[in-house]
């Protein structure tokens, strides 16, 4: 393990430790209304509820919460299906892509609406930008929404112990998107565009390789669902690589930053948990076991990716440190991020329930490889994302709940 391998770890987990406390914070606030961009979005939430004909003020119990979150999630199904049935006829698709099929698009309806991140297809050769942007990049941020909504709710439920309702489903989602998913994603995209990831409307732009070859390079609106598609846990790529393709993840830098988006929300909820229940320590405990967890899974998975495969010595590879990266296994990795970004990322998608990928998992090395499908079966259990089962870990795992008055 190299000093640099040891720097891009220490960055890493020191700015995810100091995300908890401000963004767990804010979460609380914005729910409640009282945020500092409140006043702000004020108008825009309240037009919404107009439009909607929803009153903010009336609560719900917990049926009339779960038959909204069910109601709208079967119409966000049907909206993204069609949209990808009508593709070929609709804008903002200058590649002229045909209408995706039935069977598809019903499979990346259901995968996105329910934050499931399974893609059986390649963007840039199956979606236009409209369906991307209107389809995909929107049910990103409507299923993370809905995932904080349904953790908020049941902690509601918990502390409430006098009272039959646990807030307003349409009051929760609206919020946490205008307040918390909207205006990270915003900075988040900038950043990614200023570190190289287009965000056009243009039509893909043919070149020609270095061998003379020609080429067509597939552009379009990534850098505004690369944010939500990372901080949400949908982890769908905009381009068939993911997060491994150079217009996703150009640099290092942006690498650090996407993963840092697949960790805030499930972080952050610790410390809400915590200041809901009226006992931060409880949301520090959460937040502990949650890093004693991942990082004795990155230990083991970058001890055993950058040792290398012994099976290439005989080959005349050089795998020792300070060569490739920080050396070791560099099969199926970019040179850019090396096997200590990559297996950093690695252990960062697996263990939070988000899809994206810089790397083949199926290229690292057997101990690695148990420990990325282990953080799979357990990822709610570690750090999770924004969704219902990590309010159930929350309150399984707080000896205190039964107490709360």
């Amino acid at each position: 393990m190299t000093a640099q391998s040891l720097l891009q770890i220490a960055i890493f987990l020191l700015l995810v430790t100091a995300a908890v406390k401000p963004l767990g914070l804010h979460i609380v606030r914005s729910l409640d209304g009282q945020g500092r961009l409140s006043r702000f979005f004020a108008p825009a939430e309240n037009w919404l509820y107009r439009l909607a004909g929803v009153d903010p003020a009336e609560e719900q119990n917990w049926i009339e919460y779960a038959a909204a979150l069910l109601m709208f999630h079967l119409a966000g199904i049907v909206v993204l299906y069609a949209l990808q049935r009508v593709q070929n006829l609709l804008p903002f698709n200058p590649q002229h892509l045909d209408a995706v099929a039935p069977d598809l698009a019903l499979n990346t309806a259901v995968s996105f609406a329910t934050n499931t991140s399974w893609q059986s297809y390649g963007g840039e050769t199956t979606l236009g930008y409209f369906a991307q942007m209107v389809g995909i990049t929107v049910q990103s941020f409507l299923s993370g929404a809905t995932g904080i909504a349904v953790a908020v709710a049941l902690i509601r439920g918990i502390t409430r112990r006098s009272s039959r309702t646990i807030g307003n489903f349409w009051v929760d989602l609206t919020r946490i998107t205008l307040y918390v998913l909207l205006t990270i994603s915003i900075c988040a995209g900038l950043f990614l565009v200023w570190q190289g990831v287009p965000q056009t409307l243009g039509a893909y732009v043919p070149a020609i390789s270095l061998e003379g070859g020609k080429q067509l390079l597939a552009l379009g609106p990534v850098a505004s669902q690369e944010a939500i598609k990372l901080m949400s846990g949908d982890g769908g790529g905009f381009f068939n690589a993911n997060s491994a393709h150079s217009f996703e993840n150009p640099t290092a830098l942006a690498g650090l930053l996407e993963m840092l988006l697949i960790f805030l929300i499930g972080v952050a909820l610790t410390y809400s948990f915590g200041r809901m229940v009226n006992d931060q320590r409880q949301g520090w405990v959460l937040f502990a076991a949650m890093a004693v967890l991942f990082i004795g899974g990155l230990a083991i998975v970058h001890g055993a990716e950058t040792t290398g495969n012994s099976l290439f010595s005989s080959l005349g590879i050089d795998q020792a440190p300070g060569h490739w990266q920080g050396g070791g296994n560099m099969e199926g990795k970019e040179v850019r991020f090396g096997t200590a970004q990559s297996s950093l990322f690695a252990n960062v998608s697996t263990a939070s329930s988000d899809g994206a990928v810089d790397s083949m998992h199926d290229s690292f090395m057997p101990l690695s490889g148990f420990v990325l499908m282990a953080n799979m079966m357990f990822d709610e259990v570690i750090v999770g994302g924004p969704v219902p089962a990590f309010s159930a870990f929350c309150c399984s795992s707080s000896s205190r709940c039964s107490s709360l008055d």
